[in-house]
């Protein structure tokens, strides 16, 4: 009995979501249960940033708990859409991270950006209208 392609292809989505959820959540639990300071062998710059995060009081504990919520949404498949654009404006903060200050940890930065990508593709329905451009004809539009 042979398969067709789109048997296996139908489930790449949920495989995106597991593997982009399952990390998400261990992220948002060690970050919120027990922050790991920066380690001291990081780049100068790298290590500043990440300081500068920790001394702020918030930055953290935000992140790690946004991570903690997208990362649930996705492992339960429930507002999915929501959970990629929590988890947008980090991913492609820790891309910029890697690329400019540490680049030990560009190779997976960049595979969760590609799964984030792949995923949004897949629920590119969900952001029709955000990415509609609207003709506006006044101070009101139409």
């Amino acid at each position: 009995m042979t398969r067709s392609p789109r048997s296996f292809t139908r489930h790449l989505p949920t495989a995106g979501r597991i593997l982009m959820g399952l990390p998400m959540v261990a992220a948002g639990l060690i970050g919120l249960i027990h922050p790991m300071p920066a380690p001291p062998t990081l780049a100068p710059g790298a290590l500043a940033f990440m300081n500068a995060l920790r001394d702020t009081g918030y930055m953290v504990p935000l992140i790690a708990l946004t991570q903690l919520a997208a990362g649930l949404l996705l492992l339960a498949n429930r507002f999915v859409p929501l959970a990629l654009v929590l988890l947008a404006p980090f991913l492609v903060n820790a891309v910029l991270f890697h690329a400019f200050l540490e680049r030990g940890g560009l190779v997976p930065a960049l595979v969760f950006l590609a799964l984030e990508a792949g995923l949004a593709w897949v629920h590119r329905g969900a952001f029709s209208g955000v990415l509609r451009a609207r003709n506006q004809t006044g101070p009101g539009g139409p």
